[in-house]
């Protein structure tokens, strides 16, 4: 099976602008091609698991890629799928984010001399002067046709930016440099980018003629992407310290039984043939479909020794309802404790089971916690110091997270 008929079985090719060019040039190892990662936090999430991936199986095949970092489209916040402005982040933010992105898809990209590029749009968006940016590139934009991309029309009831309004352009000119400086003939992205990417390849038309070889553009679905890196109002970061290995695995573990073989072709490399007996699993072989999930995607992060770890410690938490050493924990300190008691609240935020006080209380009210064999039924619910002594208190969010609390 050629690379491109691969990437189709899997599901990750969602539209094209010229796929008899475009699978000739996967096929062939061709493909220099660039997908853009915004630095808008320290570390990548699971996420950007299709996107990391997909650039792995097509290095493999010979094709050339670009992890092109946002330092400079970051500045201005893509709308893309927000109902409202990203958060401003400084320069300094930004640098570091990206510093923190580099060192994560080396896990997965070789960037070794001649073969994949890390490029950062700040070198050539920050240096753009205004005026020559509105004649070189704002003149070959409609704007009639930019506010019907499907990327500003769902912002233009609660409000779109003029700052936001501007990514478009520069999302385009990052595709036109690097076909002009770097010879980039390819652009991936996910579905809710098509619009986006069109300008990209639009400007290279306009620009360099109609007979640019870099009008094609493969998109990859994003349905699933959408779906991933985030659980109960929490990130799923790749980075351990954010997010454990157990964790991690577990995310996985926990995925919808509709999701988890689609995840599966996705996301790992395990070959089709394998994938499609799985296909005819149902019940309990389920579960054995998400353990095999979980552990191929721990492995590729966090490597097989945690992988094997996080495996284990899930099977002694949800099989015999045992502690294991394994599990996510956290010692709290004498400054964590108010005359001897810690609020239920504070407990969740301090361990990472909520973002923020507001949403520990909304998973208090649902009844989604449980602490040793209590339920907590009040946001103001206080635990003694007591309890987190010797094996520590085990902490239980929803019917699936499990986290240990030991007190120094």
């Amino acid at each position: 099976m050629s690379l491109y008929k691969e990437l189709q079985a899997r599901g990750l090719i969602a539209q094209t602008t010229n796929e008899e060019l475009i699978r000739d040039r996967i096929d062939n190892g061709k493909a220099v091609f660039y997908i853009g990662f915004d630095c808008t936090a320290d570390s990548l999430t699971a996420g950007h698991f299709m996107a990391l991936t997909l650039m792995k199986r097509l290095q493999m095949a010979g094709n050339k890629p670009i992890a092109l970092i946002g330092g400079g489209t970051t500045m201005i916040g893509d709308p893309s799928g927000r109902t409202d402005m990203r958060k401003m982040l400084t320069k300094e933010d930004i640098d570091h984010n990206a510093a923190c992105f580099k060192r994560q898809m080396e896990q997965f990209i070789d960037f070794g001399e001649g073969k994949a590029m890390m490029i950062n749009n700040a070198d050539w968006l920050l240096e753009l002067n205004y005026v020559d940016m509105l004649r070189e590139v704002g003149a070959c934009f409609s704007v009639n046709n930019m506010l019907r991309a499907e990327c500003y029309k769902q912002r233009m009831e609660k409000g779109l930016s003029f700052l936001e309004f501007n990514y478009m352009i520069m999302q385009s000119y990052d595709f036109y440099y690097l076909y002009k400086n770097y010879d980039c003939n390819l652009q991936f992205g996910g579905d809710d980018q098509w619009s986006n990417m069109l300008g990209g390849t639009e400007l290279i038309r306009r620009k360099l003629g109609g007979d640019a070889d870099a009008m094609t553009i493969t998109l990859l679905t994003d349905s699933q992407g959408k779906k991933m890196g985030k659980t109960a109002g929490n990130a799923v970061w790749l980075d351990p310290n954010k997010t454990s290995p157990f964790d991690f695995y577990q995310y996985w573990r926990n995925v919808a039984d509709t999701d988890v073989l689609k995840c599966i072709r996705m996301l790992t490399f395990l070959p089709l043939e394998q994938i499609d007996e799985m296909d005819k699993w149902e019940g309990s072989q389920l579960n054995t479909a998400k353990e095999i999930l979980a552990f191929e995607l721990t492995k590729m992060v966090h490597g097989e020794d945690e992988a094997n770890k996080a495996q284990t410690a899930a099977r002694a938490v949800f099989q015999s309802g045992g502690m294991s050493e394994n599990m996510p924990t956290t010692e709290l300190s004498d400054d964590n404790f108010t005359d001897g008691v810690i609020g239920i609240a504070d407990l969740l935020v301090v361990g990472g089971l909520a973002p923020s006080k507001g949403e520990a209380k909304r998973l208090i009210q649902q009844g989604g916690v449980i602490y040793g064999d209590k339920k907590a039924e009040r946001f103001d619910e206080t635990v003694a110091k007591e309890l987190f002594e010797g094996d520590g208190l085990i902490v239980k969010k929803g019917k699936k997270t499990f986290h240990r609390f030991l007190a120094k």
